[in-house]
């Protein structure tokens, strides 16, 4: 089972650069796309529900921004769009496909970047987010989330770990949130699982050098149950081509879904 989640940073700006035809050629089961960008009235043109795939999006009301969709091979049993807390509803950052044994979810957590008050958001997120992962693990299926979580966890999935420390993203606090998930919470970064190696990183500053010169983060994760996590078997972060500021993050799954 190949699953893959990319930031596209504008769905249709990543069609423009090529997204769709490496997809076809990926032939994954899932897709989960963070940062669509669009209304999906919008998407007009056959290519944004690929062929072979059942598509599902979810927007945000608000037009140009957040967004985040799914493409499935296998039909699901239940979709469903948002966790329940309305602010990250109203900006589409939740979209969850359900089978008898598995939940897929694409998931976009906010930046606190931008501004202070856009920071405690993303705190806020945090607490709602932790609380709903505790109901997820009860519902006796595997859970797959996929997504930019804007955060790196530890000094290795950064380029320049000191020099950010008072920087979103890289806040103690925010690590110490993926201490908790990856720690007492029971959920696995499941990248980390096979791939122990520096410089795996998935997201680059348009600033400078930062691509050229590998100055990177690694925000995309896959957060798993740790049913799955003896059934990874392989993980590639794409670097061949660019779609976008993040580079798509490929699992490969030793699991069938019913």
């Amino acid at each position: 089972m190949k699953v893959i989640s990319l930031n596209c940073n504008g769905v249709r700006a990543a069609a423009r650069k090529g997204v769709f035809d490496w997809l076809k050629k990926e032939n994954a089961d899932f897709v989960c796309l963070q940062e669509t960008k669009a209304q999906e009235h919008q998407l007009t043109d056959a290519i944004f529900c690929p062929e072979g795939y059942h598509c599902y999006y979810f927007d945000a009301q608000k037009k140009g921004y957040s967004g985040v969709a799914i493409y499935s091979r296998h039909e699901p049993k239940k979709i469903t769009r948002g966790f329940g807390w309305e602010l990250a509803d109203y900006e589409g950052r939740y979209i969850q496909a359900d089978f008898e044994n598995l939940s897929v979810i694409s998931l976009y957590l906010p930046s606190g970047s931008s501004k202070e008050e856009r920071q405690v958001v993303k705190y806020q997120f945090l607490d709602q987010f932790s609380t709903h992962l505790e109901k997820l693990k009860a519902s006796n299926r595997e859970i797959i989330v996929c997504g930019d979580l804007n955060i790196v966890h530890k000094e290795i999935d950064i380029k320049n770990w000191r020099s950010n420390q008072k920087n979103s993203g890289c806040l103690p606090e925010e690590r110490e949130w993926l201490d908790q998930l990856f720690g007492p919470m029971g959920y696995v970064d499941a990248f980390r699982e096979i791939n122990s190696e520096a410089h795996q990183y998935t997201w680059w500053s348009n600033r400078g050098q930062a691509w050229a010169n590998n100055v990177g983060w690694r925000i995309d994760y896959h957060v798993v149950t740790p049913g799955l996590k003896g059934k990874i078997k392989a993980a590639e972060i794409y670097k061949n081509e660019r779609f976008s500021d993040h580079a798509p993050l490929t699992i490969e799954y030793d699991f069938d879904i019913n």
